[in-house]
Order: structure tokens, then C-alpha cells, then sequence
């Protein structure tokens, strides 16, 4: 009986290992495939990275999601099957530098016969961004090829860059909103008393408003003072810049704004023949009488439809910017420092303190990097992150390369800590920086748990025993040392930019207090050394460094195979997440309630001390 149970329990065993055997054979052969497929797909794409346009027509310059300057992760799987299948999804994010490549290469391209813009997913972009892509488009035009703008309806920033157009057309049933610009957001002062939640507030700077929301019900009138005197900056950089291109009367645009009712009841209420009254567009057109006419300027394609060349498929035949040639040559190094700054290693999107730090280490090391400019687009974050950051940035100076700072549509508070010791500082007219200041705030809980009838007691062997227990109060010697901490930080950042701005301290004290500027001030008072784009920074790095033949080039984060497989699920949410129906208002709203609150609970400073300007996002 003993033998029968154990010749039984051998079979059990040999067909368990058979079993153990073929499901690891068979998920070898399903990772294989996996490997295969995202190989394939990334050479594939890598394999059209250069070629020639199949035919002729007009280049639909869809700029669709974000403009970005470095894009997050995306899914190289989808990607290829989407093409594969002959869809072209709409990206959540478009690359700054392809919309400059795509439009640079269109002019001198005998395949494109003009630009249409295609605006209509239009997600968040930097005024400065705009300006950008408006002079490239300005040094299109002079290749005698029409720019057209046809849109069913112009938000604000579409229509800033329709302006730029040689033509532009409505939908009779559309209009364009026009509305200035302005800085608004959620306070919660009496939200957090309501919820009991004791909130410990410590700051430096008189304008540093980025506490407020829970200090208060209200904007201060200090930040209200500084706020409105750089939105008037780009507001009239804004209004200006619709003003000349479209030839308006110098008050156009503020009597469109201002007296919007009493011209709508002249125009009978018609928002589209407004428009058109006032100059904002050359002429109404429906959608069928607007492909008619594009078959005239472009020609028709075998289905009747205008001729194009979708921007997707445009970028697929292009050599692209800045991307690594694999020559030894003396070159120019970039690296994008683009979201808030945080401790420690961080994905795209945002600016770790280790992440940049290693490629900045990286481009110091390397012998063919010559100089380097540090593109920084942050409201800042992390000072313990920033210093480490800055540290890195002391280090690549020793070698004797130059480094410049490129400043984005925001290059404030961590952001400029991070920039202060840059050999030069570039900006554009309407990026925002300064905000020099730093605070800590560190909510507790005990009231809003005793409102529950719940208590914390105990003992320590010292006042600091229970540290930062959330659900206890702050002990008052924990207060005065935070206090002592902040302001050792605050004087550590006048410091830093004394000295790397070869400033006098009493004057940096004077300019900082958590001030914000617009570019144009900035320079004035000695923040900012010129004002350019990054191709402006990238030569005046190569000129720094004697270069006179160079090449610049991208010093990006390397992918790892987690990142690689991250993009498949993150992206794929993603996808299904824009399925689902949800207003647009309501997306809105939480995403002004959301977005606070997602930022702070990002930050991951050791010390609790973050130098960061929380002005939100303008969206045009």
C-alpha cells in the first residue's frame, strides 16, 4: 500500500514538473514576443525617421494636446498598430521642437503647398511657445506659401496663433473668444477651519503667495499688486502681437473685450459676423464651402477631399533637432529640466534632483560636450532637491565648459535657485521667474480627530519625542527651530544670488520677498542676462565656449525596460480614461481643485522647505 501511494505521488510529481515545465516554456516564448514586438515597433519608427513625402498638398499643422518641450512616456505598441490599422489616435502631447521642425523643412519642401493650422485640440502652451511658433511661421510666409486658419470656433490661444495666418476663416455658426488673461484660484481658509485641521504656516517674503490658499479666503493685495503688473506685461504682449499681424486699430481688441454686449446687439447677436465685422477673420465658411476652396489652392486627392499631409506622417520623413548623430564632434549639450522640482530620481514629467543631477554629471564627464544649456521650464519645489541640482551645476563649472540657462514660460522660485549661477540667463519677454522666497507648511490633525472623540496622549524622554506626529500639535520648540531653518534658507537663497548674479545682497533682498517678474523686468533689474529662445541660448553657449563648428544635441534620461513596459499600462489607462464621457465643466472644476492639492502632495523635501510659485497655469 505504501509503494502504490508513493508510485502515485511520484506520477503527481513528474506531471507537476511537465505542468512547471510548459508554463514557464510557454511565458519565455510570450516575454520573447513581447521583446519582439516592442523592438519592432521602436525600430520601425526609428526606421522612418528620415525619407521623403509620398505626395503633395497641404501640411495640416494639427497641434493637438499639450506643447511640450519633452514628452512623457508613450506606448510604442499602440503606436504601430494604430498605423498598422490606419488610425492615427490624437496625442495627448505634442513636441515643441517637431511643430519648429515641421514648419522650417515645409518651406523650402516643393510637396507642401501651404500650412493649414489645425488648432482645434489645442491643449495648454506657453505664450512664449506661441510667439515661437508664430516667427516660424512669419519666416514661412516668406516662401510665397499661403498660411490658412478654418476653425469652427477660436479660443483665445488658437486665435493668438491663427493671427499669424495670411487667411483666416470661421464657421458661420462660431466666433472667437477673446477675454484677456488673469490669475485666479481656490482659497480654503474657512474649508480647513471647518474640517479643524490645524495648518502651520512658515514663509519668507512678503509677496510669497503660494501659502495663501489656506491662510486665507482671499488674494492678498500684495500678491494682487505684483500679479497685475506682470498680466498687463503679456497682455500686451498678447494683444500687440493680434493687433499688427491682423492690421487692427490700436484699442480693437480692448473695445471687442469691453463692449462685447453692445456690439453683439448690433451685430444681431451673430458672434461669427462679429468677428468678421471687427476684422478678426478674412471670411465665414462652412465646412464643405472650406474643403472647396482648399481643392483650389492645394488640388483634389482621388477621393474629392483637398490634398494633405498630415503632420504625424510629415514628421516621419524629417531628421529631427538636436537628436544625437553618434559622431565624435564638439557639441552643445540640452537638457530639458521641465515640471516640479523633487527629491531623488524622477520620471519625465517632473525634475528630480538625482535625475538631473546624473545628466548633468554626464555631460560634464563627456569630452565631446563642449557647454551646456539647461533648459528650465519649473515653478520650482524641493529646495533640498534645487541645491542638489545646483550643486551638480558648481560641479560642471570646475571643468571650465560654460553653462546657460534657457528659461521657459516659467523659471521661478527652485527654478530660478537652480538657474542663479548659470554663466548666462536667457528668457523670453513673457517668462515668468523670481519669486524668490521659500515656506514650509505642515498641517496637523488633533482638532479635526477630537471633533471624533478621538485623542493622542503619551510620553517622550524628550520635547521633540513625538516629532512630527500629525495627530498632535507642532510643540513650540519644533516652531522656533522650523522658523530659525526657514530663515537660514531664505538668506542661503539671496545669497546664492548675489553671488552667482554678481549682485548686491541688499539689492537681491530688495527685488525678492517671493516677487514674481515677467522676462522684460527680469532683464531691467539684473535677473536675467538677455532675452532669446533656446537656439538663441544654444549659440551664445557654443560662442562661450570658442566653438565655431559644432553640433548641438539632446542629453536625455535612459529608458529602462520598466519604463519601457510602464508605457504600455500608463498610456493604455490613459486612452481609456478619454473614453468616458464627462462634461467639460466638470473637468474643469476639478482640475482647479485637483491641482493644488496633487502638487503638494508630490512634494518630498527632507526638510519640509520648498522654494516654489504656484501661479496657475494662465491658459490663455
Amino acid at each position: 500500500m505504501k509503494d502504490l501511494i508513493h508510485s502515485i505521488m511520484n506520477i503527481f510529481r513528474w506531471v507537476g514538473k511537465i505542468l512547471t515545465g510548459f508554463r514557464i516554456f510557454t511565458m519565455n516564448i510570450v516575454f520573447l514576443l513581447l521583446l519582439f514586438f516592442l523592438f519592432s515597433a521602436i525600430t520601425s519608427q526609428n526606421q522612418k525617421s528620415e525619407g521623403t513625402v509620398s505626395k503633395r498638398g497641404a501640411l495640416l499643422l494639427s497641434l493637438s494636446g499639450d506643447i511640450v518641450e519633452e514628452k512623457k512616456m508613450t506606448d510604442p505598441m499602440s503606436t504601430l498598430v494604430n498605423n498598422m490599422l490606419g488610425f492615427e489616435r490624437l496625442p495627448t502631447e505634442t513636441l515643441f521642437q517637431d511643430i519648429l521642425d515641421a514648419i522650417k523643412t515645409a518651406a523650402t519642401d516643393d510637396n507642401v503647398t501651404c500650412i493649414l493650422l489645425d488648432l482645434s485640440n489645442l491643449g495648454s502652451v506657453g505664450l512664449n511657445q506661441l510667439q515661437i511658433i508664430g516667427k516660424a511661421l512669419t519666416e514661412f510666409k516668406e516662401s510665397k506659401k499661403p498660411v490658412i486658419a478654418a476653425e469652427d470656433y477660436y479660443s483665445q490661444k488658437a486665435y493668438y496663433l491663427a493671427s499669424y495666418a495670411d487667411e483666416v476663416y470661421l464657421n458661420p455658426m462660431g466666433g472667437v473668444d477673446l477675454h484677456g488673461i488673469g490669475t485666479f484660484r481656490l482659497y480654503f481658509k474657512d474649508a480647513i477651519e471647518t474640517l479643524k485641521i490645524n495648518y502651520n504656516i512658515f514663509r519668507v517674503g512678503t509677496y510669497k503667495s503660494a501659502l495663501e490658499p489656506i491662510m486665507r479666503n482671499s488674494m492678498s493685495p500684495e500678491a494682487k499688486t505684483q500679479n497685475m503688473s506682470w498680466l498687463s506685461v503679456l497682455w500686451e504682449n498678447i494683444s500687440g502681437d493680434i493687433i499688427h499681424e491682423r492690421g487692427l486699430d490700436a484699442n480693437a481688441l480692448n473695445d471687442y473685450i469691453e463692449n462685447i454686449a453692445s456690439e453683439l446687439a448690433t451685430a444681431g447677436g451673430d458672434t461669427a459676423r462679429l468677428a468678421l465685422d471687427t476684422g478678426l477673420v478674412d471670411g465665414l465658411k462652412t465646412r464643405a464651402e472650406l474643403r472647396e476652396y482648399l481643392t483650389t489652392v492645394t488640388g483634389k486627392d482621388s477621393e474629392g477631399d483637398f490634398q494633405q499631409i498630415s503632420l504625424g506622417h510629415y514628421l516621419s520623413t524629417l531628421s529631427r533637432s538636436y537628436i544625437y548623430n553618434g559622431l565624435e564632434e564638439p557639441s552643445v549639450g540640452i537638457i530639458i529640466a521641465q515640471g516640479p522640482i523633487l527629491n531623488g530620481k524622477q520620471p519625465i514629467g517632473a525634475i528630480g534632483g538625482d535625475s538631473l543631477a546624473d545628466m548633468i554629471r554626464e555631460a560634464r564627464e563627456n569630452s565631446n560636450i563642449n557647454a551646456l544649456v539647461l533648459r528650465v521650464i519649473s515653478g520650482g519645489g524641493s529646495v533640498f532637491a534645487s541645491e542638489i541640482i545646483r550643486q551638480e551645476i558648481l560641479q560642471f563649472k570646475k571643468t571650465g565648459k560654460p553653462i546657460v540657462i534657457s528659461m521657459g514660460s516659467m523659471a521661478a522660485s527652485g527654478g530660478y535657485w537652480i538657474a542663479a549661477d548659470a554663466d548666462e540667463i536667457w528668457a523670453s519677454p513673457v517668462t515668468l521667474t523670481g519669486s524668490i522666497g521659500i515656506f514650509a507648511a505642515i498641517p496637523t490633525f488633533e482638532k479635526s480627530l477630537a471633533n471624533m472623540g478621538i485623542y493622542n496622549d503619551g510620553v517622550g524622554t524628550t520635547s521633540l519625542a513625538s516629532s512630527l506626529n500629525l495627530t498632535r500639535p507642532i510643540s513650540p520648540l519644533l516652531k522656533e527651530s522650523i522658523s530659525i531653518t526657514l530663515r537660514h534658507g531664505y538668506d542661503q537663497f539671496l545669497e546664492i544670488v548675489s553671488k552667482g548674479r554678481a549682485m548686491d545682497q541688499v539689492h537681491v533682498s530688495e527685488i525678492a520677498q517671493g516677487r514674481v517678474f515677467d522676462g522684460q523686468t527680469a532683464r531691467k533689474i539684473g535677473l536675467v542676462d538677455k532675452l532669446g529662445s533656446m537656439d538663441d541660448a544654444i549659440q551664445s553657449a557654443a560662442d562661450l565656449a570658442g566653438l565655431s563648428e559644432y553640433s548641438a544635441r539632446y542629453i536625455r534620461k535612459p529608458q529602462t525596460v520598466t519604463d519601457e513596459l510602464l508605457k504600455i499600462f500608463s498610456v493604455q489607462a490613459a486612452h481609456w480614461l478619454s473614453s468616458v464621457t464627462v462634461p467639460q465643466s466638470l473637468l474643469t472644476v476639478l482640475n482647479r481643485l485637483l491641482t493644488p492639492i496633487r502638487e503638494i502632495m508630490l512634494f518630498n523635501d527632507p526638510k519640509g522647505l520648498y522654494a516654489h510659485c504656484m501661479i496657475e497655469d494662465l491658459s490663455m
